[in-house]
C-alpha cells in the first residue's frame, strides 16, 4: 500500500497537501542522495588509503635498493670476485619490486581522485532538472 509520499496524485487534493508531498519526496530525496555521497566518498577514501600505502611501500624498498646498489659498487671495486654479482642480482630484484609497487600505488590513487562524489552530484543534478521540466509544464 503507498503511503502519503508516494501515492499517486489524485485531482482532489488542495495545494497544502500537494506542497508537504513535495516537501516530504524532496527530503527523501535529499537523503538518498546524501547516503549515495557517503558510499562514494567511503570507497575513494580505501582506494587513496591503499595508494598512499603501496607508494610508501615502494619508497621504502628504493631506499633498500639504494644500500643494496651501494653495497654492490662498494663490494665491486674492493674486491671483483663472484660476490657482487650476486649483490647486483639484489639490487635489480628489489628496484624491480619498488617499480611493480609504484605503479600499483598510482593505479589505486587514480581510482581515488577526484574526491567528488560524483555520481552523487549528476544524481542531484538531474534531480533539478527533472523538477525545473516539470515546473515549466505546470506553467504552460
Amino acid at each position: 500500500m503507498p503511503d502519503e509520499t508516494t501515492a499517486p496524485v489524485r485531482g482532489d487534493e488542495s495545494t497544502g497537501e500537494l506542497i508537504s508531498r513535495l516537501s516530504a519526496q524532496s527530503s527523501e530525496l535529499l537523503r538518498g542522495e546524501i547516503r549515495l555521497a557517503q558510499a562514494e566518498i567511503t570507497q575513494k577514501v580505501k582506494y587513496a588509503g591503499f595508494g598512499a600505502g603501496a607508494l610508501g611501500a615502494a619508497g621504502l624498498v628504493a631506499l633498500y635498493g639504494g644500500g643494496a646498489l651501494v653495497a654492490t659498487v662498494v663490494i665491486a671495486l674492493a674486491i671483483v670476485v663472484p660476490a657482487w654479482l650476486a649483490a647486483l642480482i639484489v639490487t635489480v630484484t628489489l628496484f624491480a619490486l619498488a617499480g611493480l609497487l609504484a605503479v600499483v600505488g598510482r593505479r589505486q590513487l587514480a581510482h581515488a581522485t577526484p574526491p567528488v562524489p560524483q555520481r552523487a552530484v549528476d544524481g542531484v543534478k538531474e534531480d533539478v532538472r527533472t523538477v525545473k521540466e516539470a515546473r515549466h509544464h505546470d506553467h504552460a
